[in-house]
């Protein structure tokens, strides 16, 4: 008898835990919650999210409530009376009674190590504050945010060279493979929950327009980690020759300067390197000045010949 499930996610995240769910027969996906279609593009074409799209394409039922709470659709839910309820990246708070509505459990993939890095961006903050690893969690879901106990749990390194985006893809296949393991144990009532330290908990909150910015004065390691932790979306972003500019890629290099942050080391005709703080130095690779396309750094200095060693590139807003 095939164990059933109802699943709740929206991002490329959580399409490979969902896909996987389908293609083994013993689970039964009764319905798919997701949220609503929103306006991508400078066109704005309403579009499904990548979870509504794959359970289309196997005719799995899909709500897409805008807000869960008192919906129509919680009650179609309850009334599915499903063993179980698994969410990944759904992007709402489930209310209680439906927690409650699951036979079995109510669970949560959620990529970090909580009980750190409990919110709507965890694999964005992990890059950002120059984690060594982060992984999966995955835990009983409660009313508090990211708080329920700890089922199974798997750690991954980040590496020097990955960014939110390749983590998101490393974390969404741990996340997949972690549930798949797990499962099977969950059901048979074989799992030994961990409660998680209060005193360790650690919150990364969605990712807001200040939190985009680049602060020129931080260590050019810690630049380098928050440029890579906003992309390949929000970006992040720093005033270079007076003009807010989102920032692809930098490297941060070996050699040191006396120069204060954000004043221009070295401009060649292929290489813009800046000061950072504490004496730090790296280089711009690739960036978009606001109103003009992204662009590597040897275009960009073709019209700004201005930078030269000495000139304040960077400044605030």
């Amino acid at each position: 008898m095939s164990t059933s499930i109802v699943f709740m996610g929206t991002p490329q995240f959580a399409v490979p835990i969902l896909q996987s769910l389908i293609d083994h027969p013993e689970y039964d996906v009764k319905a798919v919650l997701t949220q609503p279609d929103h306006r991508i593009g400078r066109k704005h074409v309403l579009t499904a999210s990548p979870v509504k799209q794959l359970a289309e394409k196997y005719g799995i039922e899909v709500l897409q409530p805008a807000k869960l709470a008192k919906s129509p659709e919680l009650d179609q839910i309850i009334n599915l009376h499903p063993d179980l309820m698994i969410t990944a990246a759904y992007g709402q708070f489930l209310p209680t009674k439906l927690l409650e509505a699951a036979k079995i459990a109510a669970i949560n993939v959620h990529g970090s190590l909580l009980p750190k890095y409990r919110g709507g961006a965890p694999i964005q903050y992990a890059v950002i504050n120059g984690d060594k690893e982060t992984g999966i969690s995955i835990m009983y879901m409660v009313k508090k945010m990211d708080a329920g106990d700890v089922i199974a749990q798997e750690a991954i390194p980040i590496e020097k060279d990955d960014d939110a985006g390749t983590m998101f893809d490393k974390l969404s296949i741990l996340g997949r493979d972690l549930l798949l393991k797990t499962l099977p144990d969950l059901i048979a009532g074989r799992v030994h929950p961990v409660a998680q330290d209060p005193t360790k908990v650690v919150f990364s909150p969605n990712i807001s327009s200040e939190q985009e910015r680049i602060d020129y004065r931080m260590t050019a390691a810690q630049i380098d980690d928050k440029v890579r932790g906003l992309r390949p979306a929000p970006l992040g972003n720093m005033v270079i020759d007076g003009l807010r500019t989102k920032i692809y890629d930098v490297t941060p290099l070996d050699e040191t300067t006396d120069r204060p942050a954000g004043q221009v080391v070295r401009a060649t005709k292929h290489q813009l390197v800046l000061a950072a703080g504490d004496g730090t130095t790296y280089q711009i690779n690739r960036l978009k000045p606001a109103g003009k396309q992204a662009m590597d750094i040897t275009a960009y200095l073709n019209g700004h010949q201005q930078l030269k060693k000495g000139v304040q590139a960077v400044s605030d807003d």
